[in-house]
């Protein structure tokens, strides 16, 4: 199975703040533990090799959950589910997702902040896992598309010899 990308980790991270204080690499073990993850996945590293892909999802996830106040940091590297979080929980989503954060004022504040003002300029050699992927994956996906690019200004262009 494949590592969830960080909007449908929100759900299962809520749940986990819901029954009290979390650390992140607690609530890695045990996510990995219910979704089967294997230990090559548990261990899979972000291309820049600086921190487990689990756990840079799951940290944006509680950061997403966190604008939306569902849940807060009562100290570092805590986190757990506020009344609000509890709340939705108690309605019994089927899934949280920046779609559903957008219900709370505060998370839609947040969110208009994030979009560029104009949407269509965006480059579209971005994937579309845009909308799935955190931020770093964005970034390394547009890197890559950059890359893979022809250079700009080429095509056409007859080079003597």
């Amino acid at each position: 199975m494949a590592i969830p990308d960080y909007q449908t980790l929100m759900l299962p991270v809520l749940r986990l703040a819901a029954t009290g204080e979390q650390r992140v690499a607690d609530a890695a073990k045990r996510i990995a533990d219910d979704l089967g993850l294997s230990p090559d996945e548990r261990e899979e590293m972000l291309p820049s090799g600086r921190q487990r892909l689990l756990h840079n999802r799951i940290h944006w996830a509680k950061f997403y959950m966190s604008k939306a106040g569902l849940v807060t940091s009562p100290k570092r590297a805590r986190f757990i589910a506020t009344d609000a979080g509890r709340a939705l929980l108690a309605s019994n989503p089927a899934r949280i997702g920046v779609n559903e954060l957008k219900d709370y004022v505060d998370f839609r504040e947040f969110y208009s902040g994030q979009k560029s003002a104009d949407d269509d300029a965006a480059p579209a050699a971005i994937p579309p896992s845009a909308e799935t992927g955190t931020p770093e994956e964005q970034i390394e996906a547009a890197y890559q598309a950059v890359q893979s690019a022809p250079p700009r200004g080429t095509a056409g262009t007859h080079h003597p010899k």
